[in-house]
């Protein structure tokens, strides 16, 4: 199993599309897929599922059928983590549900991590429930691959999220605000890591249950929805983008920039450069699929249709560089 968690603590960055359509990209591809909506705010899980759906899920007493119903018992005092309900989206794609009750995990995760350092397993079962979770949804479904939706945060939820991630993609937009993002999540992946490293050796040896080994590796950062007026960027983004290079290897890898930067067309920690279709979303929102999947039926007529030819290879093309690094075919 495989595990790609889509970070940044600079929202509004259309990191939920990205794992959407990855999702649905992959599956298209033949690798059988775990969407897991660890995000509070719940975005995939509604990209996803039709209302109606959405309404069995969170009714209005507590839900059992979502990652927080899987994780109440544990939160409760009452027991382990519960047998996750593993949403069947397609003949590859499952979904782990999201839920706006999961933020009541926050302050639980924030004491049982103090607690890893006195040995205590009930600490080291809170804290690997997420990961417990992908585990179990993965081998319910046959799945080699979890793509995880986290929010834009850098609080206990997301840690626990992203301990459980073996590679970090880092999605985000040319502007001042993600910028600032790269400089704030650097450094929290690398304390994540030293900490969770230093828990993990104090795991009681007697407690068996599994644990992620929170190698959270930066696999690289996409460039998400930047405009285009002759396919070049323009001028107000085209600042922002000439300084993420030097900024993801200061920040996200910790190198020192001496001598020459390469530009953003050049950077190998470049996945892809997204453009904005803008004319797409709103058809696939009404179509309930990807926007590569649209068809003429759904809209896609003249000038979409290229749309969607091209929006289906900018992904296959981001989907195979993700694999590749991340070794996602090895398994599949």
């Amino acid at each position: 199993m495989k595990t790609i968690a889509f970070f940044n603590n600079k929202g509004g960055v259309g990191k939920t599309s990205l794992v959407y359509h990855l999702a649905w990209m992959y599956a298209d591809m033949g690798v059988s897929v775990i969407a897991a909506d660890l995000d509070p705010q719940s975005n995939l899980t509604a990209m996803f599922l039709g209302d109606e759906r959405l309404e069995s899920l969170w009714p209005a007493s507590r839900p059992s059928s979502t990652v927080f119903g899987a994780i109440r018992p544990l939160l409760d005092g009452t027991g382990d983590v519960g047998t996750p309900h593993v949403e069947h989206v397609s003949e590859r794609i499952g979904l782990l549900a999201g839920d706006l009750a999961i933020s009541e995990f926050e302050d639980e995760l924030t004491r049982q991590w103090s607690d890893c350092l006195d040995r205590k397993p009930r600490a080291f079962r809170v804290v690997s429930a997420f990961w417990r979770l992908c585990e179990a949804a993965a081998t319910e479904r046959g799945a080699t691959l979890v793509l995880m939706d986290v929010g834009p945060n850098l609080g206990a939820i997301n840690r626990a999220a992203l301990i459980a991630a073996q590679n970090v993609v880092i999605p985000l937009a040319p502007d001042l605000f993600s910028i600032q993002g790269l400089r704030n999540l650097g450094p929290a992946l690398f304390r994540w890591r030293r900490e969770w490293a230093d828990r993990v050796q104090r795991k009681p040896p007697e407690d068996t249950i599994s644990i992620p080994r929170g190698d959270m590796v930066p696999v690289g950062y996409v460039v998400m929805q930047h405009a285009v007026r002759l396919d070049r960027p323009v001028v107000a983004y085209d600042r922002w983008m000439k300084l993420i290079p030097s900024v993801y290897r200061e920040a996200v890898l910790k190198e020192p920039v001496i001598g020459h930067v390469p530009s953003i067309e050049e950077d190998t920690h470049r996945l892809a450069a997204l453009k904005h279709y803008r004319s797409l979303m709103p058809l696939a929102q009404v179509a309930h699929k990807p926007m590569f999947q649209l068809k003429a039926a759904d809209g896609a007529l003249g000038g979409h249709a290229k749309a969607v030819q091209d929006c289906y290879r900018d992904f296959h093309d981001l989907a195979r560089v993700i694999g590749e690094r991340c070794h996602v075919f090895d398994s599949n």
